[in-house]
């Protein structure tokens, strides 16, 4: 089983550049879209000529803002929007799918901001969203899979010392909510496969060529729950598959 996690900034952007096409091509039994920037019914508009694959939304209140889907080749046993905290549920950024051995999660977390303005918010998503993860677990193991705007480690993009604890996506405490999941038993599944992996990352800048450069940060994961690691085969990032400012992130089971 392929599952694929992928940030589009934008459905109807991506659509217009082929992304059924890229779907068929990458062929996965599951894709999570974050970003979607759309409604749901504009996501259906996309998703509706997707042939063997069913597909559910969580849109934002804000019309063309955050968004997340899950496209499915078999078909969930439920699918369920959100946290269950009001002040995080007015933006999509949450869709839980359930299957027989798992529950499947994708996450587009809030970018705390250039001006950090966000941070606050942000590190107060990411301790609900551990309690909610943590009380999935309760009944069966769970990956979580998306853009969760942090990079780990100094591995993790390409000028850790320019960027730490100056820009967001690499301040200490977006790290520290990383630290949390994994201390909570939620391992991030291409680390495992690849511990010393360096020059691979899942997002660039759309300023100054950084993608040909490759001026990047790893901020696309899947999480596994530990007790669920013997099932997954392997863990990638597909950086040839071009379509957005971020490129998709795999596992196969």
């Amino acid at each position: 089983m392929k599952l694929i996690s992928w940030n589009l900034n934008g459905i109807r952007a991506v659509a217009k550049k082929g992304l059924l096409d890229k779907i068929a091509e990458m062929n996965p039994d599951v894709i999570c879209f974050q970003e979607t920037k759309a409604q749901d019914d504009q996501v259906a508009e996309v998703l509706n000529e997707l042939n063997g694959y069913h597909f559910y939304s969580n849109s934002a209140v804000k019309k063309g803002y955050s968004g997340t889907a899950i496209v499915s080749k078999t078909e969930p046993l439920k699918v369920f929007p959100d946290l269950g905290v009001e002040i995080h549920d007015q933006e999509g950024r949450v869709l839980t799918a359930e299957y027989d051995d798992f529950y499947l999660v994708t996450v587009y977390t809030p970018n705390s901001k250039h001006d950090l303005s966000r941070l606050d918010n942000r590190q107060e998503f990411d301790a609900e969203l551990l309690k909610f993860l943590k009380n999935l677990e309760k009944t069966k193991p769970v990956l979580v899979c998306g853009d969760l705007n942090v990079a780990h480690k100094e591995i993790d993009l390409a000028r850790p010392k320019e960027n730490y604890n100056k820009s967001a996506g690499f301040m200490q405490e977006e790290i520290d909510g990383m630290n949390n999941y994994q201390n909570a038993g939620l391992i991030d599944t291409f680390r495992h496969f690849h511990p010393d992996k360096t020059d691979m990352y899942s997002w660039w800048s759309l300023r100054g060529g950084a993608r040909e450069r490759n001026v990047g940060w790893r901020i696309d994961y899947f999480l596994a729950s530990e007790s669920f690691l013997p099932k997954i085969k392997n863990a990638d990032i597909l950086m040839d598959m071009h379509g957005s400012d971020h490129c998709p992130v795999s596992i196969e089971l």
